[in-house]
């Protein structure tokens, strides 16, 4: 959601900040502000002028009095208090000696807020965050220092918090906290940082920590001192980031969302890297669960939020096909909800981009409490997800800054597939042989997704043609249906047009009705197990006046001849198929978008990373 930055030390402060925030637009905002240690004491300023928010920023921080010491940063999606200056971040108490950034949601914020006014403190937004800045200006009165101020804090606040506190009186000083939403510190030579996220840092960190929940930080210029809820001092987990500053750059392309399309070939390689042996085996290092436990386990659970939830329904085919074991994919936020049965005899698989989306984790934590096995697949390395897990397998995309998921579904896809294959290999349900040509078909994945993205010229011309629709239906069947739903979410994320993914077989028990004359249907049609079922239901949104765009293996004229439009892709192994059919779905998205005008990096009130319920 939120995006944080906090920096102390020899760096250009208001313009290290500004680059950060810069950097975290892809977390979404509508807002954006810093606080910034100046000679005179604390200088603020806020702007809330939706995505041209940093650029009002920059030319309110030029006119920043005096030279800067230390300064926090912030970008603010809209929760509690509509977009407006008043609710942007920083927030400061009642004397403005004291300034605050806050990612996450205070749950009794209404109780605390009603306590802090009858005790003569003036809140002045609507927001949660600001009760924050008055509960450590109510410590320090009493005679803490900042870090304990910071510390009493936390134990008031129910709900997740990442946070920042800078106070006049220590100018080089950052205390930084979190409960549930990320928070990384960080070193360099003489300069300390604080951050919600690992772009925003790269470049200029030496070192970065990742703080556990409850966890307190003192961050000052060249050195981070951690500590517990009790004050004991503890060993921050450092973080092993091999992502450059050149993967969070655009590298010549428009933006950074047709960068990460073309960035997927080497995602895939990446994913499969050291996965796939020579002799035929599926090697997953970092598993951390015992072969035997795994083989014991009678039921697996996969939760996920959007893209990811969409990854998990592809691993379901998969994995109850070839490992034999039964599946159910849920929808994090309402996981833990229904009282699902868990025990020790149960894996449960947590997906995330990030490893941070609260949904998620909060899944997973659930999950654990009932003594399930639990694995998370995440892009980030030592992520909140990934250490909280008995095993991990991380997607080796590299960073995505593009708020609408390309590079990392794919790769995650090609995770989830690899452990499928795993666990057929553990459970004895494949022969080795079977496995080992599976195998092979993996290793031409990433040479056919380069050879799909090929075809992007073909396919804005495609786009072309229906810039003028505005209602679009995807439809597949078996693992053609989770790509219709990503299908469609990537169209509604980034052109804001209405779409809907549906199984095909579905269309005739009711949505079938809304057809007409100019509706856009997209079909997954690539030669999957259910290819001439789907030809029938093709048939059928043609004969009410649909205009048809299929998705169809290279050369098949029989398939292109009951379409409108044709979004070619290489064949492969029919389970392989998403990795593939999803690209044109990708590309013919971002060129609608691209034709309506649309920011496609930061679309309309989407965040990256979500860390709120």
């Amino acid at each position: 959601m939120c995006g944080i930055i906090g920096i102390t030390g020899c760096l250009d402060v208001p313009e290290a900040i500004l680059e950060g925030l810069a950097r975290l637009e892809y977390r979404g905002y509508d807002s954006a502000g810093v606080a910034l240690q100046v000679e005179d004491g604390l200088w603020v300023s806020r702007a809330a002028n939706g995505s041209k928010s940093l650029a009002d920023l920059r030319r309110a921080v030029s006119g920043a009095p005096g030279s800067c010491r230390a300064g926090i940063g912030h970008t603010r999606w809209a929760t509690h208090g509509k977009p407006s200056e008043v609710n942007a971040h920083p927030h400061q108490d009642c004397k403005g000696t004291l300034a605050v950034v806050h990612n996450g949601i205070i749950e009794n914020h209404f109780e605390i807020a009603a306590k802090l006014s009858a005790a003569g403190h003036e809140l002045v937004s609507s927001t949660d965050s600001e009760v924050l800045a008055h509960l450590v200006e109510e410590a320090i009165a009493e005679g803490a220092s900042l870090v304990d101020a910071v510390r009493a804090c936390m134990k008031k606040v129910r709900g997740s918090l990442a946070m920042v506190v800078v106070h006049a009186s220590d100018p080089e000083l950052m205390v930084a906290a979190r409960r549930v939403s990320p928070l990384i510190v960080a070193t360099a030579d003489a300069a300390g940082l604080v951050a919600s996220d690992v772009p925003a840092l790269l470049g200029w960190a030496t070192a970065m920590y990742a703080l556990e929940d409850d966890e307190v930080a003192e961050v000052s210029p060249g050195g981070v001192l951690v500590s517990d809820a009790s004050g004991a001092r503890v060993e921050p987990a450092r973080l092993e980031v091999d992502w450059d500053v050149g993967a969070a750059q655009k590298g010549g392309f428009d933006d950074f969302m047709l960068k990460e399309i073309h960035e997927q070939p080497d995602a895939v390689a990446g994913t499969l890297m050291g996965r796939l042996s020579p002799s035929g085996e599926v090697l997953l290092d970092e598993m951390r669960i015992d072969d035997d436990e795994l083989r014991e386990v009678e039921k697996v659970f996969i939760v996920a939020c959007g893209s990811s939830y969409h990854a998990g329904l592809v691993a379901k085919y998969a994995m109850e096909h070839w490992a034999r074991t039964a599946v159910e994919i849920d929808i994090a936020s309402e996981f833990r909800y229904r009282d699902p049965i868990l025990d020790s005899r149960t894996l449960v698989i947590g997906v995330s981009q990030s490893g941070e989306t609260l949904d998620t984790l909060q899944a997973i934590r659930y999950a654990r409490r009932w003594n399930a096995k639990v694995l998370v697949v995440s892009n980030v390395v030592d992520s909140s997800m990934a250490r909280e897990a008995d095993g991990v397998i991380y997607t080796r995309a590299g960073p995505e800054i593009g708020v609408a998921a390309t590079k990392t579904f794919l790769a995650q896809l090609v995770a989830l597939e690899v452990l499928s294959l795993y666990l057929a290999g553990l459970r004895g349900t494949l022969y080795p042989a079977e496995i080992s040509g599976l195998l092979d078909s993996m290793r031409e994945l990433p040479a056919k997704v380069a050879q799909a993205l090929e075809g992007s010229k073909d396919i804005f011309d495609v786009a072309a043609r229906f810039a003028s629709a505005e209602e679009f239906f995807f439809i597949g069947r078996h693992v053609g249906y989770p790509v219709a739903l990503e299908g469609a979410l990537k169209l509604k994320e980034i052109s804001y047009l209405h779409a809907e993914g549906y199984p095909a077989g579905e269309l005739k028990h009711g949505p079938i009705a809304l057809l007409e004359e100019g509706t856009v249907v997209v079909g997954i049609a690539t030669r999957t197990r259910l290819w001439e079922k789907m030809m029938a239901n093709v048939a059928e949104v043609r004969a009410r006046g649909a205009m048809v765009v299929l998705v169809a293996n290279d050369g098949d004229e029989e398939t292109a001849a009951l379409a409108d439009a044709t979004l070619w892709v290489p064949s492969t192994h029919p389970l392989f198929a998403p990795v593939l059919d999803v690209i044109p779905l990708q590309l013919f998205a971002y060129a609608l978008a691209r034709a309506r005008g649309n920011d496609v990096d930061r679309p309309r009130n989407l965040a990256k990373t979500v860390t709120v319920e």
